[in-house]
C-alpha cells in the first residue's frame, strides 16, 4: 500500500495493462520479503509457544526431561536456516527484482497519459495541440462542438480550428489518432511581426471536411535497457557493493591527490611576487604592482572555488559510500533479525501463555513497530553521516538481542515476566560476598 500511494500519480491515467501492473507489484514486493520474515517468525513463535504453554504441553515436555532451551534448539536451527535463505534472497534475487522494478517504473513515468478527451475540458495530452469538445456521444466516436488550438509554432493561439461536429478513432495499425472534422473553419494569423495599430493579418478558411492525424508513438510504453541502471547500489549484491565502495574510495583519493598537485602548481606559478625583495618591489611601477596583486587575488579566489568543488565532490561520494554500506549491512542485519525475533517470540509466548491471534498479534505488532522505528532511525543517521554503518544498521538487533536472551532465561526458569525476585536474590548474594571478603 505504501508503494501504491507513493507512485499513484505516476500510474493513474496511463492506460496500463494488468500484466504491467502485476509485474510492477511483483518486483516491488520483493524488497518487503526480508522485512516480512522477522515479523512472521515473531508472530508464529509467540502463537506456537503460547499454545504449548496454554495447553500445558511445555510442562509435559519438562516432566519428560526436555528443558525449554532444548525444546527451542531444533526450531532455532530451523530459524537460522530461514535467516540464511533470507540473506541469499536479499543478496541474489532482490537486486534483480529492484533492477526490473526500477526500469519498469521509469518507463511508466516516461509514458504519456492515456488518450481520454472529456467534454467541456481542454485536453493537452497530444504534444503541440489543445483540444476541447462540447459533447461526446455514447458511442465515444461522434463529437460536437470541436475546438483545436495548434501551438506547434510556439507563437500563442494564432492557429485555431473550429468544427460543428466530427468523429475520432484510431487507425487500423493503432499508430495514429484521427479526428475527422465536418462543417468548420480554420483561423490562421499569417505574420504576427507585421501587426500595426492592433491590426492582425490573418486568413480564414472554411471546409466541409478536414482530417487530422496525430502520431501515437509516444503513448506506447518503450522498455529501457536494464544495463542503464545496473550500477545503482540497490541493484548490486554484496560482492559488487564492496567493489563499488573500493572504486568510490579510490576516486576520492585520486581527486585529493590531483587537488593537492593543482594547488601546488597554482601557488608555485604565482610565487614570483612573494620572492621579490623590498627594493625590487619599490622599483615596480604602480600599474605593474597593482596587476600583480589583482592576479594574486584572482588566483586565491580560483583556488578557493577549486577546493570547495573538491569538498562537494568528496561529500557526495562519501554519502554514496554510506548508501552502499547501508545496502551491504541491510542484507545481513535483516537475516539476523529472524534469529533475534525468534529469541523474543518463543519465550514470550511461553510466559504469557496465550495462543491464537489475539494477544500474540498485538504483542508482535508492538514489538516489531518498535524494532522497525529503531532500525529506520539508525539507517537514516548512517545516510546523514551521524553514525557508522555498522552502528546504525545493527543498533536494532543490538537493542533487542539482550531482551531475547533475558526472556529466554526467564522462560527457562518459569518465572513471571515481572518477577524480579530471583535476579534480586542473585545480586544480593554477590554484594554480600563482596562485603564479607
Amino acid at each position: 500500500m505504501q508503494f501504491l500511494w507513493k507512485y499513484i500519480d505516476d500510474l493513474v491515467g496511463k492506460g496500463l495493462e494488468w500484466v504491467e501492473i502485476t509485474q510492477l507489484l511483483y518486483y516491488a514486493s520483493a524488497r518487503l520479503v526480508p522485512l516480512a520474515l522477522p515479523i512472521s517468525i515473531l508472530l508464529s513463535s509467540i502463537i506456537t509457544f503460547g499454545n504449548l504453554a496454554e495447553k500445558y504441553e511445555l510442562v509435559a515436555l519438562k516432566s519428560a526431561g526436555i528443558s525449554f532451551r532444548k525444546a527451542m534448539s531444533t526450531l532455532l536451527f530451523f530459524v537460522v536456516m530461514i535467516g540464511l535463505l533470507s540473506f541469499l534472497f536479499s543478496n541474489y534475487y532482490m537486486p534483480y527484482a529492484n533492477l526490473k522494478a526500477g526500469t519498469l517504473l521509469y518507463d511508466i513515468r516516461k509514458q504519456k497519459p492515456a488518450l481520454n478527451i472529456k467534454t467541456g475540458m481542454f485536453y493537452n495530452g497530444l504534444e503541440g495541440f489543445s483540444i476541447k469538445i462540447d459533447k461526446k456521444n455514447d458511442n465515444g466516436i461522434d463529437l460536437e462542438g470541436i475546438m483545436i488550438y495548434d501551438h506547434n509554432n510556439n507563437s500563442g493561439n494564432n492557429k485555431v480550428i473550429v468544427a460543428k461536429k466530427g468523429s475520432m478513432y484510431l487507425s487500423e495499425n493503432e499508430q495514429y489518432f484521427i479526428i475527422s472534422l465536418q462543417d468548420g473553419h480554420s483561423y490562421y494569423e499569417t505574420d504576427i511581426s507585421t501587426k500595426k495599430n492592433n491590426n492582425r493579418p490573418h486568413q480564414r478558411v472554411a471546409f466541409k471536411k478536414n482530417i487530422l492525424r496525430f502520431d501515437l508513438s509516444g503513448f506506447g510504453m518503450k522498455r529501457s535497457n536494464d544495463q542503464l541502471y545496473r550500477n545503482h547500489y540497490a541493484m548490486l549484491n554484496n560482492h559488487q557493493l564492496l567493489k563499488s565502495i573500493d572504486s568510490l574510495r579510490n576516486k576520492i583519493g585520486d581527486k585529493a591527490t590531483k587537488t593537492i598537485e593543482q594547488l601546488n602548481k597554482n601557488l608555485g606559478a604565482d610565487s614570483s611576487l612573494s620572492k621579490k625583495t623590498y627594493s625590487d618591489l619599490k622599483e615596480l611601477s604602480i600599474v605593474q604592482e597593482r596587476k600583480k596583486y589583482i592576479n594574486a587575488i584572482n588566483l586565491t579566489r580560483s583556488n578557493k572555488a577549486f577546493i570547495e568543488n573538491t569538498n562537494r565532490d568528496k561529500e557526495y561520494r562519501e554519502k554514496l559510500i554510506a548508501k552502499h554500506l547501508v545496502e551491504w549491512h541491510r542484507k545481513w542485519s535483516l537475516a539476523f533479525a529472524c534469529i533475534v525475533m525468534f529469541l523474543i517470540g518463543a519465550p514470550l509466548g511461553a510466559i504469557i501463555r496465550k495462543g491464537g491471534f489475539g494477544m500474540p498479534v498485538v504483542v508482535s505488532i508492538f514489538l516489531f513497530i518498535l524494532y522497525h522505528v529503531i532500525y529506520m532511525t539508525g539507517e537514516k543517521m548512517v545516510k546523514e553521516g551521524e553514525l557508522l554503518a555498522v552502528e546504525g544498521m545493527w543498533i536494532a538487533n543490538i537493542t533487542f538481542l539482550p531482551i531475547g536472551i533475558w526472556l529466554t532465561y526467564k522462560a527457562s526458569k518459569e518465572s513471571s515476566l515481572l518477577d524480579w525476585s530471583y535476579s534480586y536474590d542473585r545480586i544480593k548474594k554477590i554484594f554480600i560476598k563482596q562485603s564479607t571478603s
